[in-house]
């Protein structure tokens, strides 16, 4: 999928490595070691200091388009969702070293009108107090952390190919067939919006990342337009700030379509990225904004190694 001119990146040949990251510490959907997030986002963070000079995403891509040149190695951060932790923890960190960084909002989570259906599957199946869970004709194993990881993983692409409306539906099912412990605490885990509203004074800029984060290319053409058009409206007008830029839920190759391209552009982004591609350059699609993502507890070693073939690759 391309939308070439004239919606390219036009000007002289220019590089920039866009990267995607989420969550910093635990979640139910990526569960490890208390402080093993932060750690290991402060390291990613000093091997860029030293081998990379990070930019502002939208000053970037605007460099590009117009031709300008800029500096060598240059990579943009990212954060989707809008987990709790990106303004507590990795807001500080960014501001001690000078570097912007952009977050992906969800207005339908920042209100609390729909569940990171992701973060709600963990928590199901992690606190669940039955010992397998059928789904599709398997049946997964809860015995341990391993098989409750590996059931998730499982599940998880699985749903990603249903509507948003269908995917809700069977979160819930699961929720009441899993007889979960506990509760699923939304707060601790996602920005409100009156937490939200501090990103720009705490040096984060905002993005959109739709509505309810539908996949959008499983959606009618009605339900992408209203999800991309009402989400920046909702956070332009709620945090008081421009919102250029949009990042496709999940944002592999088949999560949009030509449908979603032309309401993207006819919604008023600037630009939007995927989660799929190396670096970006002139001759990318303003729509199609390269992105690579970063897990949360990547070792420094293998970040180091993955930015090197990025950064220094002709």
């Amino acid at each position: 999928m391309s939308t070439m001119c004239p919606s390219a990146l036009v000007g002289a040949q220019n590089r920039l490595l866009v990267l995607g990251f989420h969550n910093i510490e635990r979640t139910w959907c990526w569960p490890a070691a208390a402080g093993t997030g932060v750690r290991t986002f402060t390291q990613h963070l000093q091997i860029l200091r030293r081998v990379a000079n990070v930019v502002d995403l939208r000053e970037a891509l605007d460099a590009l388009r117009s031709g300008q040149k800029l500096p060598p190695r240059a990579v943009a951060l990212t954060f989707d969702d809008g987990y709790r932790d990106n303004l507590t923890l990795a807001a500080p960190l960014l501001r001690r070293l000078s570097m912007p960084a952009t977050v992906f909002l969800v207005p339908g989570l920042l209100d609390r009108t729909v569940h990171a259906w992701w973060e709600r599957l963990g928590w199901a199946i992690t606190e669940a107090t039955v010992p397998s869970l059928s789904y599709d004709g398997v049946d997964y194993p809860l015995a341990d952390t391993t098989a409750r990881i590996a059931a998730q993983r499982a599940v998880e692409e699985d749903i990603k190919t249903l509507t948003h409306t269908e995917r809700a539906a069977l979160i819930e099912d699961f929720v009441e067939r899993l007889q979960p412990r506990g509760s699923f605490d939304t707060d601790d885990l996602f920005l409100d919006w009156d937490a939200a509203a501090t990103l720009p004074d705490a040096g984060l800029t905002v993005g959109s990342h739709t509505m309810e984060h539908p996949i959008l290319s499983r959606e009618s053409a009605g339900d992408q337009q209203f999800s991309l058009r009402e989400s920046k409206r909702l956070l332009q007008d709620r945090i008081g700030v421009e919102v250029p830029i949009l990042a496709y839920p999940n944002g592999t190759r088949n999560d949009y379509d030509t449908t979603t391209l032309t309401e993207v552009e006819a919604a008023g982004y600037e630009y939007a990225v995927t989660t799929w591609g190396g670096v970006t350059t002139t001759d990318v699609s303003r729509y199609e904004v390269h992105r690579a993502l970063v897990g949360p507890y990547t070792h420094p070693a293998r970040f180091a190694a993955f930015l090197g073939k990025r950064l220094l690759a002709a």
